[in-house]
């Protein structure tokens, strides 16, 4: 399984949007890390300055929602839906972006049910459960 550090995850969107606006080829990954940046104009200005935030800490106690973290799940909803895996995202997602008519805010439900998919694991030191997962995605599309 691949475990990049925080300090790789956040490089990766620096270096996306650098190469982006220089110009330059990006690689697979960097092409679905630009849709997601591009997703998000909130976070241009702060892509183009990673002396400033590539260290800075996002906590929920000073009000911030971590951009990185947001732009990371919108990389893992991507490669989800690519493969349908779990099974029956691809279909809930698509029931979900029908249901409320903009692709986006189908994206945003899917990452809120995945984030906290994630952080029950973890509480519970167990592997995500995917049943509970795509429930959430029933329940809140």
């Amino acid at each position: 399984m691949f475990s990049p550090s925080r300090e790789q995850v956040r490089a990766l969107f620096f270096e996306t949007w650098r190469r982006y606006l220089a110009g330059e080829a990006l690689s697979p990954l960097e092409t679905m890390a630009l849709d997601a940046i591009l997703l998000h104009p909130e976070y241009h200005a702060m892509l183009e300055n990673p002396q400033r935030f590539l260290e800075r800490d996002f906590t929920p106690e000073d009000g911030s929602l971590n951009p990185f973290l947001h732009l990371s799940l919108h990389l893992a909803v991507a490669e989800q839906l690519s493969i349908d895996q779990p099974p029956g995202i691809c279909a809930e997602y698509e029931r979900i972006a029908r249901k409320r008519s903009d692709a986006h805010e189908a994206a945003h439900v899917v990452l809120e049910c995945l984030g906290e998919t994630l952080w029950e694991a973890q509480r519970l030191g167990r592997p995500p459960d995917s049943e509970g997962y795509l429930e959430c995605l029933r329940q809140r599309g």
